[in-house]
């Protein structure tokens, strides 16, 4: 089965807006969510928020073995620690970092029947959740790098999304007296 979505990339305008609360949990939203973890599959990811498919609301999917999940209104309520581990985004294709993220959290939110979900995580998925979360605030993966990788990154991300090549130098003129100008590099 084809992707029903594409997946949105660096560059959207929509994945550095704040997303809005869901605030009717029905067939639609159960439906998306299940076009949504089809376009994970196939991409192949372990998560993917709502924004990176254009639907500015405050939920996500994932699944990090055989059972797929979806949390609405998340809320990483406390975190812990930390912990460095590479790190990849679907809107950010091929290219990872080593990012540092709290080793745990304790997320709330609901389920698609409205029922309340507490759950206590740690290393991969508590990274899931906190990278899934940063969607849903208009967060992305290089916002949490140093500055100078970060500037490293974006000149790859202009490159590679944007179509944006650094700009060649113009030649300049100079002028001597009594000679035609030459060009210099």
């Amino acid at each position: 089965m084809a992707s029903p979505y594409e997946i949105r990339v660096f560059g959207d305008p929509v994945l550095r807006n704040r997303a809005s609360d869901v605030t009717d949990i029905d067939g639609k939203l159960a439906k998306l969510a299940d076009d949504m973890l089809v376009t994970m599959y196939d991409e192949p990811g372990i998560g993917l928020a709502a924004p990176q498919v254009g639907v500015q609301k405050r939920f996500f999917v994932y699944d990090l073995g055989d059972d797929p999940q979806i949390l609405i209104n998340p809320v990483i309520e406390a975190s812990e620690g930390e912990w460095w581990y590479e790190e990849g985004c679907l809107s950010v294709p091929g290219l990872y970092w080593d990012i540092k993220r709290p080793k745990l959290v304790h997320i709330t939110g609901l389920d698609l029947d409205g029922n309340d979900i507490s759950i206590e995580a740690d290393e991969l998925e508590a990274r899931l959740f906190q990278h899934e979360l940063d969607h849903l605030d208009g967060v992305l993966l290089i916002d949490h790098l140093d500055d100078d990788t970060r500037k490293s990154a974006m000149r790859t991300l202009r490159e590679r999304f944007l179509g944006i090549e650094k700009a060649p130098e113009k030649k300049r003129k100079l002028r001597l007296p009594g000679k035609g100008g030459i060009s210099l590099p």
